[in-house]
């Protein structure tokens, strides 16, 4: 493994047997040596592999002025993020959760806290995100010495989310707001989603994944099944009600068009939960 940069005393930019770039992380890896030269391997803590040049720019960037137990806390809490969600995570979240860390503990230590204004929310419609947020700020208490407020386990939930769905962190915040709205209406005729249970659960993934749909504007087909409709027209016109009433709201406060298709789906996972009740 050939150093191709010195970042700093504890990060290094190699060359690995394919002539690849990667950035290798372990305490005191970079002191001492030059461009060119063998890395010590016993050294090495994390090697991180990035496909887009860009982002591994950007990257080496933001390790170069950070401390390393930043860099590695970044990296515990991502690598069990990873095992807990069981989900593939955009590699950019290496470069905002490394950075959001950094900017809350500087904060913290300069007493400048702040209120995360969705906190409920997304303790509500990321749970599993969210207690990896708890878990994260326990590893950041052990490796700093700081702990951080509750606000700031949602916060990285987000962050978390992001790297899930591959959107902007602003856009993640529109989406919970609009998953709010959404389910305050949905409540309403469907009271039992008050209480935790499997049945929430699965409806919070569809309009989590709907929403996505919206935000990155890939909607369902557009035409939806008109035998389909019609018998949920008479079998359960509250719930179509409850989803038209969505989708205005939708188009007035987002200028989201949601498609019959999406009405419809809408429609069924409601259907399904208010049978299994019945």
């Amino acid at each position: 493994m050939v150093i191709e940069r010195i970042i700093n005393n504890n990060v290094i930019s190699a060359l690995d047997e394919e002539g690849k770039e990667i950035v290798v992380m372990g305490s005191g890896i970079g002191f001492g040596r030059k461009k060119g030269q063998h890395c010590d391997e016993s050294r090495i803590d994390k090697v991180f592999r990035m496909e887009d040049e860009a982002v591994l720019g950007r990257f080496k960037d933001l390790l170069a002025k950070l401390p390393l137990e930043y860099i590695q806390v970044s990296n515990d809490i991502i690598s069990y993020a990873k095992k807990e969600l069981g989900i593939p995570l955009n590699q950019n979240v290496y470069i905002t959760l490394t950075d959001h860390i950094s900017f809350s503990l500087e904060r913290f230590q300069n007493n400048m806290n702040f209120t995360n204004a969705l906190h409920s929310e997304i303790r509500r419609f990321y749970p599993a995100e969210f207690s990896v947020g708890i878990h994260a700020l326990r590893l950041i208490e052990e490796k700093t010495g700081i702990l951080l407020p509750e606000d700031e386990a949602s916060a990285i939930a987000l962050h978390l989310v992001n790297a899930e769905l591959n959107l902007r962190v602003r856009d993640i915040w529109i989406l919970t707001e609009m998953m709010g709205k959404m389910m305050d209406q949905i409540i309403v005729s469907l009271p039992v989603l008050k209480a935790e249970s499997l049945e929430k659960d699965w409806l919070l993934s569809d309009l989590k994944f709907m929403v996505c749909r919206v935000m990155t504007l890939k909607p369902l087909k557009e035409k939806g099944d008109p035998v389909l409709l019609r018998y949920l027209e008479e079998r359960c016109p509250e719930l179509v009600s409850v989803v038209k009433g969505i989708a205005g709201l939708l188009e007035t406060e987002y200028r989201y068009h949601m498609t019959e298709e999406e009405q419809l789906y809408l429609t069924v996972s409601l259907k399904r939960i208010k049978d299994l009740y019945s």
